[in-house]
């Protein structure tokens, strides 16, 4: 059984076909990089994948649970960090988990015990008292996902999740995610626009104009490192 799979998925917004007939699915461990540019849809499926629109056609599953048939099981299963941060600035990194925890029925002796496992896992055990406002953006950022993480997702959805950040903390970041797929057997959803995120190994969704160009192993994709050429050409192509 998959962790993610996608079937068959289409929306449109009025006339405009935003995805057509979108198929794939990420497995336990794997980091799955959707790789497109802007306005190829890749924020159009993650709204879809976290239910915040609903296609008429089409199936999405987690962990065996229909999206459609059964969201609170389906949305239970995974962890989101949306482009656009949502933080609470005006409170500390252990309160902006804590809430989270509590919206997920956790107690407060569970909430704070879960809450430094993932902040010790993202290296910001010792920023736990700090106020979010005061943190930098890379850091803002880990937060976000440790949020994601605290009730134990098998699945974690990142959209564009380094934009605007330098490239010491998006490389961190990346690196981070890379380990929760790879250590905890985490399935990662990583939506970019950057192929620097993207390692020889990981899987890879080329995105453009709603539809799939091409998917596979990023090194089978471009076999001799090229990925920034070959996604270039490709969508140059389909344009």
């Amino acid at each position: 059984m998959h962790t993610l799979e996608v079937s068959d998925l289409s929306f449109r917004y009025g006339r405009k076909e935003a995805l057509k007939s979108v198929s794939f699915h990420v497995r336990a461990g794997e980091f799955c990089a959707l790789l497109g540019p802007n306005g190829a849809g890749k924020s159009t499926l993650f709204a879809l994948l976290t239910r915040l629109f609903v296609s008429r056609q089409g199936r999405i599953s987690v962990m065996g649970r229909d999206l459609q048939d059964d969201p609170r099981a389906a949305l239970a299963r995974m962890g989101v960090v949306f482009q656009q941060m949502t933080l609470d600035l005006d409170l500390s990194v252990a309160r902006n988990l804590a809430y989270f925890g509590a919206l997920h029925g956790m107690t407060a002796r569970q909430s704070a015990m879960r809450a430094t496992e993932v902040l010790e896992r993202l290296d910001m055990a010792e920023r736990a008292r700090e106020r979010a406002r005061d943190l930098n953006g890379g850091h803002r950022r880990r937060l976000e996902i440790a949020r994601a993480l605290m009730h134990r997702p098998r699945l974690l959805l990142l959209d564009e999740p380094t934009v605007g950040l330098d490239a010491r903390s998006r490389a961190a970041i990346t690196a981070h995610v890379h380990a929760l797929a790879r250590e905890d057997g985490i399935a990662v959803l990583w939506a970019t626009h950057l192929v620097d995120e993207i390692a020889p190994g990981d899987s890879a969704i080329i995105l453009h104009h709603g539809a799939i160009l091409q998917s596979g192993r990023a090194d089978a994709l471009a076999p001799q490192g090229g990925l920034a050429a070959h996604f270039l050409a490709l969508t140059e192509d389909a344009a």
